[in-house]
């Protein structure tokens, strides 16, 4: 495991430390078969993948017992990381590619990670309410927001309101001006790393 997870998240169990230091080498080996990460980012895995996803965490601590829908997971971020993090937070994980989730559910599988579910299906065709919904530059808010704003439950058991929780970077001042109730976190306040310097997690109570 990359000695900055265990620095900047120093109570982590014994379990998910493990977890977390196997992450690498099963992205590794599936990478040779799939391409789900690019290869340009795998050395630097644990802060572009697995740090930037766990940017959510910094944000918000997600209840035992609720649900977290991962929308456009890709090869499993934030939803793997983030599952790891809430061992007894349900994550439901899509992408409309099949191949990524595929890889996804073995990753799942090989970490023992039994509160992640994974389908092949596209935002607009999933099933159930859920108290947050994350999801990493998919596309613009204005495109994202239709697609889940019926998926969030309206009971709120979170110091934030449910919603979304999305992790952007750059200027979004253009694209956020539809969604003045929207709050940015600044990662850079958390991690030191220059990747974080313009990464945020956009929040918007639904």
């Amino acid at each position: 495991m990359d000695k900055r997870i265990k620095t900047y998240f120093p109570k982590l169990t014994e379990k998910q430390q493990v977890q977390f230091t196997q992450l690498k080498a099963l992205y590794d080996s599936w990478n040779q078969k799939i391409n789900v990460i690019s290869r340009a980012d795998m050395p630097y895995f644990y802060i572009r993948h697995v740090l930037h996803s766990l940017g959510i965490s910094k944000v918000l601590t997600f209840n035992p017992q609720s649900s977290v829908l991962d929308v456009g997971t890709g090869g499993g971020f934030p939803g793997i990381p983030l599952a790891i993090m809430f061992p007894e937070t349900q994550f439901t994980l899509i992408d409309s590619i099949g191949k990524k989730i595929k890889v996804v559910q073995a990753v799942a599988d090989a970490l023992d990670l039994d509160n992640v579910k994974t389908h092949h299906k596209r935002a607009e065709d999933v099933s159930g309410k859920f108290d947050f919904v994350v999801s990493r530059a998919v596309t613009r808010m204005e495109r994202f927001v239709p697609w889940v704003q019926h998926k969030v439950k309206s009971k709120n058991t979170h110091v934030l309101s449910n919603g979304i929780l999305y992790l952007k970077g750059g200027d979004l001042r253009e694209e956020l001006s539809t969604y003045p109730n929207a709050k940015t976190y600044d990662l850079n306040l958390h991690f030191n790393d220059d990747f974080f310097e313009t990464k945020k997690v956009v929040y918007l109570g639904l």
